[in-house]
């Protein structure tokens, strides 16, 4: 259904007609955290459809935000973000300062999912702060209702670029244990608790491997809003 337009002499209200149609911001920050391949950017999104990602990025396109390349040789398709797009960050970064600092904890951090968390959490894990060998780390979330996939598992191999994310059990000897909840960890990564806290409170239990239990706060980095002053934290 085509919107009606605000039909106001208004440069804000002109941009937000722009990027309003949903997903938009969503898929331009996944492009801005490094994604190109399309299933990359759907596990980065979230909750969207193949459909609707293809589509929206078929808009993204024609308006110019979103340049499509597709290798020759191999069939490949990537996408990128255009001049149009990059010029976009430092407003995209000052409404997620805004968010930090004036949204309350309970509010940013409600209705996330546990599936698209795993994916950031993916990309915060420093692999030069691990051991250099293979390390497993399950994380195992608690819910009330509990998440429909409570369970994901880390394999870090030496000389990887990232981790592998496993929804089913690799059938390896896991080095750490980890059980929290989606609002805990959130909020850890978010800057809105830390890891000590979040375990006085009981919501963060780690068991297994002692050096990688003492170490979390080194490879398991947090977001780069995590750093700011006046950040509205979980209570």
């Amino acid at each position: 259904m085509t919107r009606r337009p605000y039909g106001l002499l208004c440069p804000i209200s002109r941009a937000c007609e722009f990027l309003e149609p949903r997903w938009t911001i969503q898929i331009l920050t996944e492009l801005w955290n490094g994604s190109t391949r399309f299933n990359d950017i759907r596990k980065g999104v979230g909750n969207i459809s193949s459909a609707l990602l293809s589509r929206r990025l078929k808009e993204m396109e024609a308006l110019g935000l979103v340049e499509r390349v597709e290798d020759e040789a191999s069939g490949t398709i990537a996408y990128f973000r255009t001049e149009k797009s990059i010029k976009l960050e430092p407003a995209m970064n000052a409404l997620a300062e805004w968010a930090q600092c004036n949204i309350e904890a309970e509010i940013a951090l409600a209705d996330v999912d546990v599936s698209t968390l795993m994916w950031f959490v993916r990309r915060k894990i420093d692999l030069a702060e691990l051991p250099r060998r293979r390390a497993v780390i399950r994380f195992h979330f608690r819910g009330d209702p509990p998440p429909k996939c409570p369970l994901y598992w880390f394999v870090v191999e030496p000389g990887a670029d990232l981790p592998e994310l496993c929804s089913l059990d690799p059938r390896r000897d896991v080095d750490l244990y980890v059980e929290t909840g989606v609002v805990s960890l959130g909020a850890i990564l978010e800057g809105r608790s830390s890891i000590e806290r979040e375990k006085d409170k009981g919501d963060l239990f780690l068991s297994g491997d002692p050096d990688l239990a003492r170490s979390i706060d080194r490879w398991l980095r947090t977001s780069v809003y995590a750093a700011l002053e006046g950040i509205v934290p979980l209570s």
